[in-house]
């Protein structure tokens, strides 16, 4: 579903571009954009901002989209690449670059995850019910290059193969529990890890704005077999299985939306995933499942998860929007392989419309889950 030429130009819409515009010049001045769908016209959204959020405590954040698109007809799906720089109070640096790229025409979809992490962090251990009080310290560093092309074999459905390498180094536990060893020290701590794999993408896509999407369907399987002989630790498979659908509801030009979106994680297969690469909350590739809940609180073989968001203006002008959402997740257990535990969340946010043309929004959620877990959570666009 496509935005329509009258709403993407309409003179009544404002972003923070706009307000920062009318407060230097004294009086309303409102940007107009009549080239919107222009082919290589950059639609850039750049947050630097000190926040809070759960796994990072206080940081320092650099933030930027880059939206444009490469072809000018009514279908055309809108690209976008997306980068920051963080640096934390815990002392982690994080750097990820990460595109999805549309030919012309929409006929091949180019997808890149890249990363560098210096990555202090909490760990809880193995399992879909573990105590809020078992984390500990662990830190390491991590390089992550993932790299994907998909062809259009019919509308909106695609075909692909990608080249995957995860990387980790200096590996340690800083203050592991005493007395009895951890569930990374039984399933096997090594100072370093390394998983390299081709993966299979499967893909439907019909939303135009994957940004901020109001309407549409997004569908992708990837299946991942990892294999000694081209680097990995071990031989081992995943199967990741990601659905999202966009209903617009009444509310004309506010943009009120339904959003359901359901990621499925599994390792298949009779291999050994390395811990760091196990199924875990948080760690999907924008590392927004479960809010409400910090990164790797839970870890297991195979995950579910279920999430659901109503968004809703705020304001006319469409500076001003808002959400509730709620999300349940599931881990397998490692003894049995049963998903014997759910944990829910939910939460209520706030959004700020950063570039109208793009629909960019800062997103700041408020999440919260059980045994007395919660906090804030800031995004650069829209969590899914």
């Amino acid at each position: 579903m496509r935005l329509s030429a009258q709403d993407s130009l309409s003179s009544n819409k404002i972003d923070l571009v706009d307000v920062g515009r009318s407060f230097l010049k004294g009086h309303r001045s409102t940007r107009v954009d009549t080239v919107a769908q222009k082919i290589g016209k950059l639609h850039i959204s750049a947050l630097p901002v000190a926040g809070y959020t759960l796994q990072t405590g206080f940081a320092g954040v650099l933030s930027s989209n880059f939206a444009f698109y490469t072809s000018e007809h009514s279908q055309a799906n809108l690209s976008s690449v997306l980068t920051s720089i963080t640096y934390s109070q815990y002392k982690q640096i994080i750097f990820p670059i990460q595109a999805n790229i549309w030919t012309k025409g929409n006929k091949y979809n180019i997808q890149t995850d890249w990363r560098y992490l210096k990555y202090p962090s909490l760990t809880y251990g193995l399992g879909g019910n573990t105590n809020s009080d078992s984390g500990y310290n662990i830190d390491y560093g991590y390089l992550r290059l993932h790299q994907a092309i998909l062809r259009s074999i019919t509308r909106d459905l695609y075909v692909g193969i990608g080249l995957d390498l995860d990387y980790f180094w200096n590996i340690r536990e800083t203050d592991p529990p005493a007395g009895k060893p951890t569930d990374f020290e039984q399933y096997g701590l090594t100072k370093t890890e390394q998983s390299a794999g081709v993966s299979l993408h499967l893909q439907y896509d019909d939303r135009r704005n994957p940004i901020n999407p109001v309407g549409g369907t997004y569908f992708n399987v990837v299946y991942r077999p990892n294999f000694t002989f081209l680097g990995s630790d071990n031989n081992w498979q995943s199967l990741v299985v990601d659905w999202r659908k966009f209903i617009p509801l009444p509310g004309g030009a506010r943009h009120n939306v339904l959003a359901i979106w359901s990621y499925d994680w599994f390792t298949v297969g009779g291999g050994k995933p390395p811990y760091l690469l196990l199924p875990s909350t948080g760690w999907d590739p924008y590392s927004n499942t479960a809010r409400g809940y910090i990164q790797g609180r839970y870890r297991g073989r195979n995950m579910l998860y279920l999430e659901s968001e109503y968004r809703f203006g705020l304001t006319a002008n469409g500076l001003l929007g808002g959400v509730v959402f709620a999300n349940a997740q599931s881990f397998s257990e490692m003894a049995t392989g049963q998903f014997t535990y759910i944990q829910p969340g939910y939460g209520l946010g706030l959004r700020i419309s950063l570039n109208k043309f793009s629909r960019t929004n800062l997103c700041i959620d408020y999440g919260w889950g059980t045994h007395g877990s919660g906090g804030f959570f800031v995004n650069l666009g829209e969590v899914f």
